[in-house]
C-alpha cells in the first residue's frame, strides 16, 4: 500500500509539473546560463514541498469538518484530470511550438532572482490548485499512506527541478524541437487518465 502511495504520490506531483510554464521556462533558461541554479532549483522544490505537506494534511483536517468535501473534490479532481489529459492528448497530435527559453528572462543578481523565482511559484493560482487541492484530494484514497504519498510527490517535484536546471546544457535541443514535447504531452495524458481511472474505480469500489 506505501509502495503504491508512494509511487502513485510522485508520478501525480510530476506530472503535474512537467507542462511548459512561465516557470519552468525561467528554471530552464537559468540552467541553461548556469546562473544561481541550485537557489532557483531549491525555491521551486522547497516551495511544491510546503504545499504538498499542507494539501495532504491540512485536506484531512478540511473533510472531517465538511463532510461533503471529500467527494466533491474528488469529483472536480476527476474531471480536471481527464480535462488536462485531453488537452495534452490535443497538444501531442496538433502542437507545433517549441519552448521559447527566452519568456523568462534571469535577472543578474541572486536576490532579484530569488524574487522573481518566489513570484513565478507562489503567485501562480494553479499551483495551489495541483498542490492542495488535487494532491490533498487523491491522497485521500490512502488513507494510514499519506506520509508515503506526500513524500512521492515532494521527490517528484525536486527530481524534476534540479534535473531540468542542472540538465538544461545537455536537454537544450530536446527542449527546441515540437517533436520531443509531443512526446512529452502524450506521456503527461496517459499519466493524468491513468490516474483518474484509478480514482474512478476506487470511488465506485
Amino acid at each position: 500500500m506505501k509502495l503504491l502511495a508512494f509511487t502513485t504520490g510522485f508520478f501525480t506531483g510530476l506530472s503535474l509539473i512537467l507542462a511548459i510554464g512561465a516557470q519552468n521556462a525561467f528554471v530552464l533558461r537559468t540552467g541553461l546560463i548556469g546562473r544561481h541554479v541550485f537557489v532557483v532549483c531549491l525555491l521551486c522544490a522547497a516551495s511544491d514541498a510546503v504545499l504538498i505537506v499542507f494539501g495532504v494534511t491540512g485536506f484531512q483536517t478540511a473533510a472531517q469538518i465538511v463532510p461533503w468535501l471529500q467527494p466533491v473534490l474528488l469529483i472536480g479532481g476527476v474531471l480536471f484530470l481527464l480535462g488536462y489529459g485531453a488537452l495534452n492528448f490535443k497538444s501531442a497530435f496538433t502542437s507545433t511550438e517549441a519552448l521559447d527559453t527566452d519568456l523568462a528572462q534571469v535577472p543578474p543578481s541572486l536576490w532579484q532572482t530569488a524574487i522573481t523565482c518566489l513570484a513565478l511559484t507562489w503567485l501562480n493560482p494553479h499551483v495551489y490548485l495541483d498542490t492542495v487541492v488535487l494532491l490533498g484530494a487523491v491522497s485521500a484514497q490512502f488513507e494510514g499512506a499519506k506520509t508515503a504519498f506526500a513524500s512521492g510527490a515532494v521527490l517528484g517535484s525536486f527530481s524534476f527541478f534540479f534535473s531540468l536546471g542542472y540538465g538544461a546544457r545537455l536537454l537544450q535541443p530536446a527542449f527546441k524541437s515540437p517533436k520531443a514535447w509531443r512526446v512529452l504531452d502524450f506521456f503527461v495524458g496517459c499519466v493524468m487518465w491513468t490516474i483518474a481511472a484509478g480514482l474512478i474505480t476506487k470511488a465506485l469500489a
